[in-house]
C-alpha cells in the first residue's frame, strides 16, 4: 500500500525509539556487502532485497522478526561502514522533518572485524555529526546492550563515558521473553548510580512482568514499546479501568516510546487502526510515535503520523502534543529540551496551523 506522506512531511517531529541498524537504505547494503566482502545477502539487487526485509517483517513475530538484522549488522563490521550508515541515518531522519533524535546501536554487534567499543562508538558519533551538520535536526545516541548476551555491564561504561561526547542514554535490545531486564540489575544499578538515563525494551513481545521489572527494579525512565501496558486496562470504551501498574505508569509520566508500524509486523496488533495508541492518547498516557526499525517496517515518521492520520482522524494539534511529549521525554539536558519545544515545535505547529486556516501550502 502506498501511503501519502506529502502532508505530514511538513510537521516538525521528534524520535526517541529508532535503531541504527534498522534504517539502512537497501541500497547501501548492496553497496557495503560488496566493499567489505559480506556474502550472506538472499539478493544483491536492490529493489529484490528492500522486498526481502520487507516481507521478513511482516512475520508477525518478534523473534523472527530480529532474524533480519543478520545482514544489516554483517555490513556495518568497519569502521567507514558504520560511519556512513551513521551519516546516512542523520540524513535520511532530517529530510523526513525529524528536528531531535535519539538513534540506539548495539556496539558489541559490530566488534566481528576487531573494532573496539570505543571505535565503534566514535564511529557512529562521527557519522551522526557529519549528516546532521547544516540541517535542524539534534541527533545523539543511546547505547544498547543484547539482553540475551553478558555485556551490559560494560556497555553502561561505555555509555557513561561517552555521555559527554553524544550518548545520551542506556538501554537492553533483543529477544524479549525469557530474558528479564533484572538479568542485567548490575548494569541498570552502574547507570543510575552515576545519574544516568536509561531506556529499556519492555512491554513489547513480554506483558506486564516485564514492564513492572523495568520500571520498578531497574529504574526506567522510558518504556521501550511499553504498549503491552494495556493488559493491565480493562473494561468498556469510556469508562476503561486502570490497575495498579497502568495507573503507576500513567501517574508518573512515564514515557512509551510506541512503534505502531513495527507493533503490527510483530504481532501485538492486527493493523494500525487497532493498535491501542488511540486508547493511550485517549487516557493521557506519556504517549510518543516512533519507527523503531525503517527499513524492516517500511516507515518514517512522516509515514507513521499518516497512518495515525488514516486511522484515528488525527490533525496537527495531535502531532504537536505528540512531538512536545517526545521533546520532554527527551534525554537531552533540561535547556536544550526547551529550547527546542519553544524555539522550534511550538512555532513551527503554530505556523502550520495559520497556513491551514488560509488554505495556503506549509511554509
Amino acid at each position: 500500500m502506498t501511503i501519502d506522506t506529502s502532508l505530514h512531511l511538513a510537521y516538525p517531529k521528534v524520535l526517541l525509539h529508532d535503531h541504527l541498524d534498522g534504517g539502512l537504505r537497501p541500497s547501501t547494503v548492496v553497496e557495503l556487502a560488496s566493499e567489505f566482502g559480506y556474502k550472506g545477502l538472499p539478493s544483491t539487487d536492490v529493489d529484490d532485497l528492500s522486498r526481502w526485509f520487507h516481507r521478513g517483517a511482516k512475520r508477525n513475530d518478534l523473534v523472527l522478526y530480529l532474524e533480519t538484522f543478520a545482514h544489516t549488522v554483517g555490513v556495518m563490521q568497519h569502521r567507514d561502514a558504520i560511519e556512513r550508515v551513521a551519516f546516512e541515518c542523520a540524513q535520511d531522519l532530517a529530510a523526513d522533518g525529524v528536528v531531535y533524535a535519539e538513534v540506539r546501536f548495539a556496539p558489541e554487534l559490530s566488534t566481528e572485524a576487531g573494532l573496539t567499543l570505543d571505535e565503534v562508538t566514535d564511529a557512529i558519533m562521527t557519522g551522526f555529526r557529519r549528516g546532521s551538520a547544516g540541517t535542524d535536526l539534534t541527533i545523539y545516541a543511546i547505547l544498547s546492550a543484547m539482553r540475551t548476551a553478558a555485556r551490559s555491564l560494560e556497555i553502561a561504561q561505555l555509555a557513561v563515558r561517552w555521555r559527554d561526547a553524544g550518548v545520551v542514554g542506556f538501554d537492553i535490545a533483543g529477544a524479549e521473553a525469557g530474558y528479564p531486564p533484572t538479568r542485567h540489575l548490575e548494569a541498570f544499578n552502574f547507570v543510575q548510580r552515576e545519574n544516568f538515563h536509561t531506556t529499556i525494551h519492555a512491554g513489547e513481545a513480554f506483558g506486564l512482568p516485564s514492564i513492572w521489572e523495568a520500571v520498578q527494579l531497574c529504574g526506567a525512565e522510558r518504556l521501550g514499546h511499553g504498549v503491552r501496558i494495556v493488559d493491565d486496562i480493562t473494561g468498556p470504551a469510556g469508562n476503561e479501568q486502570l490497575g495498579r501498574l497502568a495507573a503507576f505508569v500513567r501517574d508518573r509520566r512515564i514515557p512509551l516510546e510506541l512503534c505502531p508500524t513495527s507493533n503490527v509486523n510483530t504481532g501485538v496488533c492486527g493493523s494500525i487502526a487497532e493498535h491501542p495508541i488511540g486508547m493511550l492518547r485517549r487516557l493521557r498516557f506519556r504517549v510518543t510515535v516512533n519507527t523503531d526499525n525503517r527499513l524492516m517496517s517500511n516507515t518514517s515518521m512522516s509515514k507513521e503520523f499518516a497512518q495515525l492520520t488514516e486511522a484515528f482522524g488525527w490533525g496537527t494539534d495531535d502531532f504537536e502534543w505528540l512531538s512536545v511529549n517526545a521533546m520532554k521525554s527527551a534525554f537531552a539536558p533540561f535547556p536544550e529540551r526547551l529550547r527546542i519545544i519553544n524555539g522550534i515545535l511550538k512555532p513551527r505547529y503554530a505556523l502550520l496551523r495559520a497556513d491551514q486556516a488560509l488554505g495556503t501550502a506549509p511554509r
